[in-house]
């Protein structure tokens, strides 16, 4: 399993609830892109259509030793491929008020592009604030601790 991409923003704009898996729907030249590691989730959110899931706002340029790139759009919504039930779930928990589907990770198992995302809740500027002080906390503690 290699992680090709991550979305570093999630954790800390987030609070991440449950987390699914799901395939990805892309072209040949798109997967040729995203394995070279040319794939970037910045600003990327999973939408529900017509009870399907779509990766949006996800950019993956162009191959540059594919062909004709004329017609090609980076951000295109992307089809995830996920069971039914799964689905299902998803769509009771996005009509919760106040809980987005955010992507997390794009990987590969075994030949098979992958992406993670999560069920989240939007977190407050007191809660991103709070978070911080954790982490600094954390940091601190281990320092101290390594210097003993």
């Amino acid at each position: 399993m290699k992680t090709l991409a991550v979305n570093k923003r999630a954790s800390f704009d987030y609070e991440l609830i449950d987390k699914y898996e799901a395939g990805l729907v892309l072209s040949g030249q798109e997967v040729k892109s995203v394995k070279t590691g040319h794939i970037s989730l910045k600003g990327s959110f999973v939408t529900i259509k017509n009870s399907e899931l779509f990766l949006t706002n996800a950019n993956i340029p162009f191959y540059k030793f594919a062909g004709n790139s004329q017609g090609y759009d980076p951000t295109q919504a992307r089809k995830l491929l996920l069971k039914k039930s799964e689905i299902n779930r998803l769509l009771g928990k996005s009509k919760t008020q106040g809980l987005t589907l955010v992507p997390i990770r794009v990987y590969t198992k075994k030949r098979l592009i992958k992406l993670e995302f999560a069920v989240g809740r939007g977190k407050k500027k007191f809660d991103k604030r709070e978070s911080i002080k954790r982490k600094e906390s954390v940091r601190k503690l281990r320092r101290v601790m390594k210097n003993r």
